[in-house]
């Protein structure tokens, strides 16, 4: 699988271009700013933008959600419980004191267990609650995406609405840690690194 990583927007996301070498279907995961860039990555690599796919629905990861689709046609995928959060009038207004576009409704919605199907790839969705109710990870051996579940040194805030600390950990431990220590983490920002491994951060990590 290709696996092209860009840093975009004023919030510093890792952002993701995932392609089939076979097929050249593609997704992007976490679009959160600089759309032409995107675009031009994704024409670059010769691939055909599918899917756009949120691991959580923070602003600063989808906002854009709604250019990315309108440009290309690729559907919005997004776990079921944030999609139904981010929807919400109140979760919209509080969120809206970042500046940045909230994403449309999903066109897909997913839950733990699910499959992506990309060309010849499949990415599994992991549900990961904590740093919002529907955070998920994508996992296709050796790469997990994991969104702001984990970083490289590091772990989400629980502290906006939806967060729960405990229940981040628990997802981390029970769900993430449970992968081969050759598991490459790529996160939803480069805070500590912008990639780490399951085993580093078993052995590394000061928030666990």
């Amino acid at each position: 699988m290709i696996v092209h990583q860009l840093i975009v927007g004023g919030m510093g996301v890792c952002c993701y271009i995932l392609g089939c070498e076979e097929t050249k279907e593609a997704a992007v995961i976490d679009p959160g700013g600089n759309e032409e860039k995107i675009l031009a990555e994704v024409k670059n690599l010769g691939l055909e933008l599918k899917y756009i796919i949120a691991t959580h629905g923070h602003a600063d990861h989808v906002c854009c959600n709604r250019i990315l689709k309108e440009q290309t046609g690729a559907q919005i995928i997004m776990h079921e419980d944030d999609d139904q959060f981010f929807s919400k009038d109140a979760v919209i207004k509080f969120f809206s004191v970042l500046g940045l576009e909230h994403s449309p409704k999903a066109d897909i919605t997913v839950k733990d267990g699910d499959t992506i199907i990309l060309g010849n790839e499949k990415l599994a969705v992991i549900h990961t609650p904590g740093h919002t109710p529907g955070g998920m990870c994508l996992y296709n051996a050796p790469n997990l995406f994991t969104g702001d579940t984990l970083f490289a040194g590091g772990i989400g805030r629980t502290d906006f609405p939806g967060g729960s600390h405990n229940q981040l950990l628990e997802s981390i431990n029970e769900k993430l840690f449970v992968l081969p220590n050759n598991t490459i983490v790529w996160p939803g920002h480069g805070y500590g690194g912008s990639s780490s491994t399951i085993g580093e951060e078993k052995q590394g990590n000061p928030y666990l």
